[in-house]
């Protein structure tokens, strides 16, 4: 049974742990040994309110990341590496037909529930049968018309080609049926008492910490680190401070002047910014003014100036992203239309000028003027504390300026930011993209028909409402085709649309970022090893976690 404590209580025993695996150092001044707590991180400020379910997004568990040590996905892509061949996990075999519209798992043996009960192809098969019964929890939109269930083994079709989905099938955490098929409504239940195959089971919460302990019966064998802490600071900086200090191990999160804030402080402390397919972009409200005009959009995408967010925002931690298709690059080379090939995000404040004048926009001044005879003016939103994303937005105010544009800025607290984004109640926010074996979840993400909400109701991704039947169309036959030829011309088609409707603006890389340090734990990913995203947040966290062994 989890432990419950009061946060005063959880404060002291977690300031106690974090004294103990501070600097490194053990008590006789010697170096850490095995034995420390692990410290993972994120700057999202204090997590209010408990809920440990994997199906909301913004579930504390999932916030946080700690939902991935509890529970567990089928197998593990590598997306630093897509090419590398898939880790069976919870499923010990994994076989995809000849067009990936099914796929065929078998349930792995000896696997046990931290709650004792034993794991079979009955959860399995429940996951998914609950992602058809409530539609909702399903994100990925896998569109599973069939789950059939034989002994161990478990196949599921589905209505459409899953080539750019595998990732997201095989990531999906598998819940305990003997749990969940009794609850009432999953979108608001949050799990209390987590029960999940993964290597720690929840011990303590408090609004600023969260506790987990090794398992001692987990079926992957022994855990090098007894304890895991998850902890939310205030904002990047302090994140920083504690990275740099011992006091945090292990976070995905941007780190101003990274030399000489966190790696220059010892030799230990590892930054490992991994290649992938996801960016930051700013989602802008195309559903109400400035950015309903694809005119404006066009001409504020000319003035973002890339290189400058590179060097200032991202303290040049990052690669510059240049292809006007926003595909970061080399990861995206492969994946560009012949027609952009060569074709760079560059800075011509007379090109954007020239589109809005042909569109009807005049200026009073220095004012832009939108053809109604209304001055242009918008609002970029982050969450404070996140302090790359707060000196982006700043960035692009000045560069909006360039226009005759007046951009304000608003920072308010990651709740109030994170409810605002889903239900569109914004002009302009930067936010990442996802990522994945091939660029669909970064147009997907962006300007799919299938995440299109009404404003007022919450949207899992397309957040600025970007409303094209083309764009999901082109999407679709990407995603369906079963040729390369038919992929190549799909995504040449989704392409062409983002360049020219800019249903956002591309603004920079986003790597899977990760900072961690190798005084207690060793066999972390890295440039030398790339197994696996370093990312704590990912699906594929279990892997490091069972991975780490003692420092000698």
């Amino acid at each position: 049974m989890r432990v419950k404590t009061t946060a005063i209580a959880l404060g002291i025993v977690a300031a106690l742990a974090l004294t103990a695996c501070s600097g490194g150092a053990t008590d006789d001044g010697g170096d850490a040994t095995a034995g420390a707590p692990l410290t993972i991180a994120k700057p999202d400020g204090a997590i209010a309110t408990e809920s440990n379910n994997p199906f909301v997004g913004d579930a504390s568990a999932m916030k946080l990341g700690y939902v991935n040590a509890i529970l567990e996905p089928l197998g593990i892509v590598n997306l630093v590496d897509p090419s590398a061949d898939v880790k069976p996990w919870l499923a010990q075999e994994i076989t995809w037909n000849e067009d990936y519209t099914a796929v065929t798992l078998v349930a792995r043996d000896g696997v046990t529930w931290n709650d004792g009960e034993d794991f079979t192809a009955d959860d399995i098969a429940f996951t998914f049968e609950y992602l058809q019964k409530y539609p909702e929890l399903d994100n990925a939109a896998l569109d599973i018309t069939d789950v059939a269930l034989d002994g161990s083994t478990v196949t599921l079709t589905f209505g459409a080609s899953m080539y750019v989905k595998q990732d997201k099938v095989l990531h999906k955490l598998i819940v305990p049926k003997h749990v969940w098929e009794s609850v009432d409504d999953p979108t608001t239940f949050v799990n209390p008492e987590p029960v999940g195959t993964g290597p720690y089971t929840l011990t303590q919460f408090s609004s600023q910490s969260v506790e987990l302990t090794a398992r001692d019966d987990y079926w992957g064998g022994d855990l090098a680190a007894p304890t895991l802490f998850y902890v939310s600071y205030n904002d990047n900086t302090a994140l920083t401070t504690a990275l740099a200090n011992g006091d945090a191990d292990w976070a995905q999160a941007f780190i101003p002047n990274v030399q000489s804030a966190y790696l220059d402080k010892d030799p230990d402390n590892v930054y490992w910014a991994a290649a992938g397919l996801g960016i930051d972009a700013l989602f802008v409200n195309t559903q109400t003014k400035p950015f309903d005009d694809v005119a404006f959009r066009q001409a504020l995408n000319l003035v973002v100036d890339r290189e400058k967010h590179t060097a200032i925002a991202r303290e040049g931690g990052v690669p510059n992203l240049s292809s006007v298709t926003g595909l970061p690059t080399p990861a995206g080379d492969a994946f560009i239309a012949d027609a952009y090939q060569g074709e760079e995000l560059t800075v011509d404040v007379d090109a954007a000028r020239g589109i809005l004048t042909e569109a009807g926009y005049t200026w009073d001044g220095d004012a832009l003027v939108d053809p109604s005879g209304q001055p242009v003016t918008f609002e970029l939103s982050v969450p404070q504390g996140w302090s790359d994303y707060v000196t982006g937005i700043s960035l692009i105010a000045d560069a909006a300026k360039e226009l005759g544009v007046e951009a304000t800025l608003d920072t308010p607290d990651s709740d109030t930011w994170w409810a605002a984004k889903g239900t569109g109640d914004f002009q302009a926010i930067l936010h990442w993209t996802d990522t994945g074996a091939t660029p669909y979840d970064l147009y997907s993400d962006i300007m799919d028909g299938r995440w299109l909400m009404p404003l007022g109701e919450t949207a899992d991704y397309n957040f600025g409402r970007f409303d094209s039947p083309e764009a999901t169309a082109a999407l679709d036959a990407y995603a369906s085709a079963t040729d390369d030829a038919a992929r190549t011309a799909a995504l040449d088609a989704v392409e062409q649309i983002f360049v020219e409707q800019v249903p956002a603006i591309p603004v920079g890389t986003r790597p899977f970022i990760a900072e961690y340090n190798t005084r207690s734990y060793v066999g972390w990913p890295g440039e030398d090893d790339p197994y696996v995203s370093p990312d704590p947040t990912q699906p594929t966290a279990a892997l490091i976690l069972t991975s780490l062994r003692p420092a000698e």
